[in-house]
């Protein structure tokens, strides 16, 4: 297709690919949504955050259909169209309407489960992973979702800081791993930096996030090399381009063939600027159209509280950096009274693997051997990893016949 053709609204010619086979019990075919695996517990209607929220996401949903906000869906339809009784596909219907790819476009159940979650009651606490393993035993806690953090990737994969070193191939990379890792439909929230570029790069960086199994991302307001929120040199830009750079990943997430993802909005100008300008920003990225709001290292409860009085109605994350960061450390009950609904815990898993490490290899240094007590025995350790299933699924095409296929221990 020429530029010409394009400009004139023509569509790509797409070759359609079928699609995965159903759920054990269940059919799929091009116009069903895949609701199966991970569910988030269902529970009441909530509470006024809630349905504050719900105002929220009704808003973005008319702005993705020129329709009034506070108008009912069905009280100017478009001709033709038809409402489900499915909101959930309702909103796919919307968002592929402005698509140029509005069959093709999939259908992630992964945020749809996280857009369920952020719904009910309660704060979700979300541990950071930085590798497929990490991940899997996050899951496994029985957590309803996760986050894969930058700061832990790039010094799990590249031995290197959080300063803009890695790029969003290694990023997307590892964030594929995580969610294959994890249950069809688990949410696992991706770090995306400075969305790798300009507005251009953040649509391509929503899209390939989605297509890897997301349920969410962070993007952030840094100028190139971003740093770690919680240390030195940051700057923020412009305030007319940061904010373009939120429109263009929510214009992806409505518009782009990698179907939807939960955009959190963050913005770090309260340690580049000021809390004030901390506070404009986020505001404006809301009114851009994202799902959710962070202000990375608020110094104080009182600007914790100041934060979640903003945009009233779209979810706040929280970052407890644990040893030593600039944020207040608060109980979950607190950081859900102050109006947060995330808290992401970024640290903790790979600051322990690293002093588990560590204090192992002096053990082989000093006495030879390590301290067995502080380890899982070979065969728990076989089971973290999938050895018992793996033996299962491999006997199914064992043509002796004499595949030795043991008992997997059940919880």
């Amino acid at each position: 297709m020429s530029v010409a053709d394009a400009c004139l609204g023509a569509r790509p010619t797409l070759v359609r690919v079928s699609r995965a086979a159903a759920p054990k019990g269940g059919s799929v075919n091009s116009r069903t949504p895949l609701i199966t695996a991970f569910n988030p517990k269902k529970t009441g209607g909530g509470g006024g955050a809630a349905r504050l929220f719900r105002v929220h996401t009704a808003n973005a949903r008319a702005r993705a259909t020129n329709v009034t906000p506070g108008a009912t869906a069905s009280s100017n339809p478009p001709a033709g169209s038809e409402q489900s009784s499915d909101p959930d596909l309702d909103v796919h219907k919307q968002h592929a309407s402005r698509s140029r790819w509005p069959q093709e476009r999939r259908i992630n159940l992964a945020a749809r489960n996280l857009r369920a979650l952020l719904l009910e009651p309660g704060i979700i606490q979300t541990p950071c992973a930085h590798d497929a393993l990490s991940a899997s035993l996050i899951e496994k806690a029985g957590f309803s979702a996760g986050f894969m953090s930058g700061f832990c990737v790039s010094a799990a994969r590249l031995a290197m800081p959080d300063a803009g070193l890695i790029s969003y191939g290694e990023m997307e990379d590892v964030g594929r791993h995580i969610c294959e890792a994890v249950s069809p439909g688990f949410p696992f929230i991706g770090d995306a930096d400075d969305g790798y570029g300009n507005a251009m790069n953040a649509k391509r960086t929503v899209r390939g996030y989605a297509l890897a199994g997301f349920a969410g991302l962070l993007m952030e307001d840094q100028v190139a090399p971003k740093a770690c929120g919680h240390t030195r040199n940051r700057r923020v830009l412009p305030r007319a381009d940061a904010v373009a750079r939120v429109k263009a990943a929510c214009d992806e997430r409505d518009e782009g063939r990698g179907g939807d993802l939960v955009i959190f909005a963050r913005s770090d100008a309260r340690s580049a600027e000021s809390l004030e300008e901390a506070l404009w920003r986020v505001q404006a990225f809301a009114d851009a159209g994202a799902d959710a709001l962070f202000i990375d290292a608020l110094r104080s409860r009182e600007e914790m509280e100041a934060f979640c009085k903003v945009a009233p109605g779209v979810p706040k994350m929280a970052n407890m950096l644990e040893g030593g960061g600039s944020t207040p450390i608060c109980t979950p009950k607190e950081l859900e009274d102050m109006g947060f609904k995330v808290v992401a815990y970024p640290l903790s898993l790979l600051a322990c693997t690293v002093r588990a490490m560590e204090n192992t290899l002096r053990e082989i240094r000093d006495d030879g051997y390590p301290d067995e007590n502080t380890m899982p025995s070979f065969e728990e350790l076989k089971n973290t990893v999938g050895f018992p299933e793996y033996y299962v699924d491999e006997a199914r095409y064992d043509t002796t016949h004499n595949a030795h296929v043991p008992r997997i221990p059940r919880e």
